[in-house]
């Protein structure tokens, strides 16, 4: 009956803003280059750049995450909460609110209707389903308001969205594995994978295979799911390693430190494993390389949701904007990990370690987003 309301008060909302002539505040494609290209970096030469009218500030965002049932989650929201404190972007922000709403996409699409109707600025989103937000896409741009998603993004070039390329950190993960296996093309290959029916796992997954499967056809992969969960992949390996015994390698897409705890319990000998940048993940690369953990970690930074709240605020200041956004993939291997550096001893296992862009002078500090709690603000 809530989201019937919201749906409802959404459309109606709309057309009164579309009635008086808001039409005129959604973004108009622009030629570019755009602004500030060394943080807010076109995805390729093809893609376009958008301009929205520009609006005087203090504003008001809305951060729509989906699942929160793992660290990184976790960690992107108490990063957010930092974000918006820090000198030169606190005093651009009125009033910022969080919400989680679960793996449902119609509460999701509900909770972005109703800050739209509450006359939010700009809304940054994790998407629950790459597809069905053609709806308040249309709405946003009728109230002129700033729909960003990041990290799980969706399959459309309607909207400005900010990622690393997921599908690149599929193949450099095959292209390690095989390169640490040498002549081993045959055994069986674990890949740990995230949750399902999100953007993220899917292009990471095809990425991974289309290397795999044309590099090393037969190896044999076993796919499990951990939901990017220390604690889920954990179980859901050690279910594997009891059913099938012997791994020669690993890939996961999270829940890095996890998949090695699994390895450990079961004793089976260290295997050459790409990760996520788990500060433990990375803690135990650099304790166990010398007893065969060969481990690539690949970070899909939650600092993504800074830039993402920056890209959302240039926009509404009427600066020209990549409709997609690339951030650099932050990578680390056996070779290059160094203490206080990319990773961090004296700092907790479930801390993802890629927080720092310098390009866009974002740096937060680890003590600031440990400080800050994953509650909702309402």
């Amino acid at each position: 009956m809530l989201l019937r309301r919201l749906i409802f008060g959404a459309a109606f909302l709309g057309a009164i803003g579309l009635a008086a002539g808001g039409a005129q505040a959604k973004p108009q494609v622009v030629a570019g280059p755009g602004y500030k290209p060394e943080c807010f970096a076109p995805w390729s030469e093809k893609t376009k750049f958008f301009q929205w009218p520009a609006k005087e500030g203090p504003y008001r965002i809305a951060l729509v995450n989906g699942f929160v049932g793992n660290t990184w989650r976790i960690q992107m929201i108490q990063t957010a909460k930092a974000f918006v404190e820090t000198p030169g972007i606190k005093d651009k922000i009125k009033e910022f609110k969080v919400i989680s709403t679960g793996t449902d996409a119609a509460a999701q699409l509900g909770a972005i209707e109703d800050f739209i109707n509450q006359g939010f600025d700009a809304i940054v989103t994790i998407a629950v389903s790459p597809e069905g937000f053609d709806r308040v896409i249309k709405l946003a741009d009728r109230n002129g308001v700033v729909v960003v998603p990041f990290d799980n993004i969706l399959d459309t070039d309607a909207v400005m969205m900010v990622n690393e390329d997921q599908h690149a950190m599929g193949v450099m993960s095959a292209e390690f594995l095989l390169k640490e296996l040498g002549d081993v093309r045959t055994g069986k290959v674990l890949e740990v994978r995230g949750v399902p029916g999100n953007s993220v796992d899917r292009d990471r997954h095809l990425g991974f295979h289309e290397v795999m499967s044309k590099e090393a056809p037969n190896l044999e992969i076993i796919e499990i799911v951990g939901n990017w969960d220390d604690g889920t992949s954990q179980k859901a390996a050690a279910d594997a390693l009891a059913v099938h015994g012997k791994f020669v390698a690993a890939f996961t897409q999270g829940g890095s430190t996890g998949l090695v705890r699994a390895f450990m319990d079961a004793g089976h000998p260290m295997v050459p494993m790409a990760g996520e940048g788990e500060n433990g993940f990375r803690k135990y690369i650099v304790e166990y390389k010398d007893k065969g953990l060969k481990g690539l970690s690949y970070g899909q930074s939650p600092g993504l949701v800074a830039i993402s709240i920056k890209a959302a605020l240039s926009a509404l200041e009427g600066n020209k904007m990549p409709q997609m956004i690339s951030v650099p993939i932050p990578v680390a291997d056996y070779t290059t990990l160094v203490d206080g550096k990319n990773y961090w001893s004296n700092l907790t296992d479930n801390f993802f370690t890629p927080n720092e862009f310098p390009p866009c002078d974002v740096n937060i500090t680890a003590v600031e987003i440990m400080g800050k709690s994953a509650e909702n603000v309402k």
